[in-house]
């Protein structure tokens, strides 16, 4: 068993980021599906949508809901997830780094990678020293 990766997102980030994964680590070692909100999507719709997807991606070990922007309607659909009964994580501000560290780790609990996926996201912002 191992652990589900949610992406939730605002439209074309979600997908965009699993194409580029695929490019650095062709065969993703955990199962991966991105629901990308579009701009004027009923909330409560896009809910019941999302909990099918999580519940899908749950073999057991739980769901780790990557979200891009904290406080925005992707996020808060993925946080009111557990509500319905989906055991998972949230972790926001998500980027490429950190979506690529958590599949390094694709072994770990999920309490463990939601940290993973924090400071794999903090890890891959550097500024220039010019």
């Amino acid at each position: 068993m191992s652990v589900g990766i949610l992406l939730m997102t605002h439209e074309s980030v979600g997908k965009a980021l699993i194409s580029a994964a695929h490019h650095v680590l062709p065969k993703l070692p955990l199962q991966v599906e991105a629901v990308e909100v579009p701009p004027q999507a009923d909330p409560d719709v896009m809910r019941t949508l999302t909990a099918r997807h999580a519940r899908s991606l749950d073999s057991g070990d739980g769901v780790l809901v990557l979200a891009d922007l904290y406080g925005a309607t992707p996020c808060n659909i993925g946080l009111s997830l557990s509500a319905l009964g989906v055991r998972l994580r949230c972790v926001s501000g998500l980027n490429l780094p950190m979506l690529l560290r958590v599949l390094n780790y694709a072994e770990k609990p999920l309490d463990e990678l939601a940290e993973i996926a924090a400071s794999g996201g903090r890890g891959g912002i550097f500024i220039d020293h010019a």
